[in-house]
């Protein structure tokens, strides 16, 4: 039997700054699927100097982009990433292996988040962040939900064990970054509660900032951050409410 093939793909808007770098670690798949949304940057220009697998388009969230992305694979195995994240040889090596060998649907990755230079190891989750997410996974059996941001999952197939060698993902450059990244999320997902018919209650939306603070904070361990851990914890906290707020104030 022939080895199976393995599409690696990306999803963008405006990435020309960051783009070349990510597809360069995409060289071990078998082709690279580049999703340009709405670029008006060189982001296409670069992505034709690693592959002629484009699709362009304006997709009005982050799932139908992402699906639209994923259908346009020709491999038997998927490898989803984001334009601030880069693959070590290790990686690599391991999602090769792992294809081959594995009986299993879909499998999760770890990530290093990196602010900056730092490595930032602990606190990530609740929405702002990610300590590790479901980016290896067999054509057809992930699809993405119909949200601006972070869209809701739906899976069919086995879960396999989680791989060992880890992403790395430049989230933010700096505290401002992160600032404007709770803005531009917190504005999207106001645009998917006022869609949905039901943005919540302010009072179950303050109980959650507290909730996901300790989340962070104490259970996912962001205290042995110091002052990122900190930060992170009161964003995922300020996520939902802020959110609400926008959703509830403000016409959008």
């Amino acid at each position: 039997m022939s080895a199976p093939k393995l599409s690696a793909v990306i999803s963008v808007h405006n990435e020309a700054h960051q783009l070349a770098d990510c597809l360069e670690r995409l060289k071990f798949a078998n082709e690279i699927v580049v999703a340009l949304d709405k670029c008006t940057d060189a982001s296409g220009d670069i992505a034709k100097t690693f592959t002629d697998r484009i699709i362009e388009g304006s997709w009005p969230t982050e799932g139908q982009r992402r699906n639209a992305a994923i259908a346009a694979c020709h491999g038997d195995w998927i490898f989803e990433i984001d334009a601030d994240e880069r693959v070590p040889d290790a990686l690599a090596d391991e999602i090769r292996r792992t294809i081959e060998t594995t009986a299993f649907d879909w499998h999760e990755i770890l990530v290093d988040n990196y602010i900056g230079q730092r490595l930032v190891r602990w606190g990530w989750g609740a929405s702002f962040g990610k300590a590790a997410y479901p980016g290896l996974f067999r054509k057809g059996v992930k699809v993405w939900g119909d949200q601006r941001v972070h869209p809701r999952l739906e899976w069919s197939g086995r879960k396999g064990p989680m791989l060992k060698a880890r992403l790395d993902h430049y989230v933010d450059r700096n505290i401002s970054d992160m600032i404007r990244r709770l803005d531009n999320y917190s504005t999207a997902r106001a645009a998917d509660l006022r869609q949905s018919g039901d943005i919540g209650s302010l009072p179950n939306n303050v109980r959650r900032l507290f909730s996901r603070f300790i989340k962070c904070y104490v259970m996912r361990k962001g205290y042995r951050e110091g002052g990122y851990g900190l930060l992170i914890a009161l964003f995922a906290g300020l996520f939902p409410l802020i959110s609400h707020l926008k959703a509830r104030l403000e016409k959008g």
